[in-house]
């Protein structure tokens, strides 16, 4: 057995045998291409304060199984939410009719089992019980008053606080068992300033696969509420946007959402395979400016995207999708690997035991280059400066995306100049990669906030770039 081990132990809590169980899943996967059985408990707990007062808290705990068998393009699943070797018997049914696959369905070869890995890039204590639910309602209280006595045009404070422990363990056919055990903690702080009859809000946050406790040290929380404060007075500054296309610089950090969204789906192998991405086909061209180099790596320490195993038992790794503008890969979990002929790279993710892994994103960034920031800037005469995203939509097929902008800036001759609102960002991934002309030395990642959705499954993310000039974007505004 390879991974963490840590107190939960599914087999004694559910009262199953583990020979039988093993039994089961090898002869209803032994002689199909592929699958799994999927072990999961988690326990999470949110608090939300609104108002000056805890408006909501929850706390829940989950536990079930999923049971996967793959031959071919054919897919059997079932799942359930209780553990039982009566429910796992059934489930061994129902996916032994990927047996009897669609005529046309081809049988691949077997891709080879995921190797072990004993590798710790987090720690396995449970975050939800790190504190006791009095200390936490005391801490968003603190952080309340401090938002509420740093600027008396205070109009709202929203405060979130969220801890998730999740142990899974994967068995597959020839009784190979990978284990894990996963914290995940998380703090958003959000405030809205009034002016007038004018309110802009402005919001940070952060978190990891750590515990809470850096959120009760008092400089890291005051520097959470700190900069939504600076983001909401900056909104309450800022000007009508303007329109049309025009040189963009866009911030380091979190503005590597629009990489995420905009190229980094369109590098996950399903998409593909099936040719339904502007990326398909294109391995070992050029698809990007000179310099310019993305990659994927889940082996990250405490990173809110970083797994030490994905959830078909693959390590996690650093995977160059690519490399001074030319396509290097794909983002791959196995069966999407298997039927590419290319190796699994750790990406195959799911939400919970009641949905199937496709390939999925972890950190995804883009690697540092020459130009300080401030030299960046001063080469735009005329242009917009990016510096905070919200939502955004992205069309995987074409590669078109849509991304408002929460905090934005006009660029004046070389210079950062007046705050604007209402910039929405509109263009073409591939394109966008084409027109990256100045790349910064000021490689950040984002804070540890990210979520991405797929396919009706959410997951946590990281992302992450320098500071990027892009020649051309089009950009929509008011002004």
């Amino acid at each position: 057995m390879t991974g963490i081990d840590k107190d939960h132990d599914f087999y004694s809590t559910a009262g199953l045998d583990r020979g039988r169980v093993e039994r089961m899943v090898g002869e209803a996967l032994g002689d199909l291409d592929d699958g799994e059985l999927f072990f999961e408990y988690a326990q999470s707990e949110s608090l939300h304060y609104d108002d000056g007062r805890l408006k909501s808290a929850s706390f829940d705990t989950t536990e079930g199984f999923g049971l996967r068998g793959v031959a071919g393009e054919a897919t059997g699943y079932a799942h359930a939410n209780v553990l039982s070797e009566e429910a796992i018997r059934r489930a061994a049914e129902t996916v032994r009719a990927v047996r009897s696959a669609p005529a046309g369905s081809e049988r691949t070869a077997a891709i080879a089992a995921p190797l072990g890995t004993n590798r710790r890039l987090y720690g396995a204590d449970n975050p939800v019980e790190g504190r006791d639910f009095a200390a936490k309602v005391a801490l968003l209280e603190e952080i309340d008053a401090y938002a509420r006595g740093r600027d008396p045009r205070v109009a709202q404070v929203s405060l979130a606080l969220g801890a998730s422990w999740q142990v899974v363990e994967i068995l597959r056919a020839d009784g190979r068992r990978v284990r894990d055990v996963r914290p995940l903690v998380r703090l958003n702080v959000s405030v809205v300033l009034r002016s007038g009859e004018r309110m802009e809000s402005g919001s940070h946050g952060g978190g990891g696969r750590h515990g809470l406790e850096s959120f009760f040290d008092r400089a890291s929380w005051q520097a959470y509420v700190d900069d939504a404060l600076r983001m909401a007075e900056v909104n309450l500054e800022s000007r009508d946007a303007p329109a049309g296309t025009m040189p963009v610089v866009l911030g380091p950090g979190w503005p590597g959402v629009l990489l995420h969204e905009a190229v980094g789906h369109g590098l996950e192998g399903d998409f593909n395979r099936k040719k339904t991405s502007a990326f398909a086909s294109l391995l070992g061209e050029r698809v990007a400016a000179p310099g310019v180099t993305v990659v994927d790596d889940g082996t990250i320490a405490e990173r809110r995207g970083s797994l030490n195993v994905d959830d078909e038992g693959t390590p996690t790794s650093r995977t160059v999708l690519i490399e001074d503008g030319i396509l290097k890969g794909y983002l791959q979990d196995r069966l999407n690997a298997r039927l590419m002929g290319m190796p699994a790279t750790g990406n195959g993710r799911r939400e919970s035991h009641a949905h199937q892994p496709m390939p999925r994103m972890t950190n995804t960034f883009m690697l540092a280059g020459p130009h300080e920031p401030d030299e960046i800037i001063a080469a735009v005469p005329d242009g917009v400066y990016a510096v905070n995203f919200g939502g955004g939509q992205v069309d995987i097929t074409s590669g078109k995306f849509v991304f408002s902008c929460t905090e934005a800036y006009r660029i004046r001759n070389g210079k950062v100049a007046e705050p604007v609102k209402g910039a929405t960002l509109i263009g073409n991934g591939p394109d966008v990669l084409t027109k990256v002309r100045m790349i910064g030395s000021d490689l950040a990642l984002d804070t540890g906030v990210g979520t991405c959705g797929k396919a009706g499954q959410s997951v946590p993310v990281g992302v992450g770039q320098p500071t990027l000039l892009v020649d051309a974007l089009v950009v929509g505004g008011t002004g």
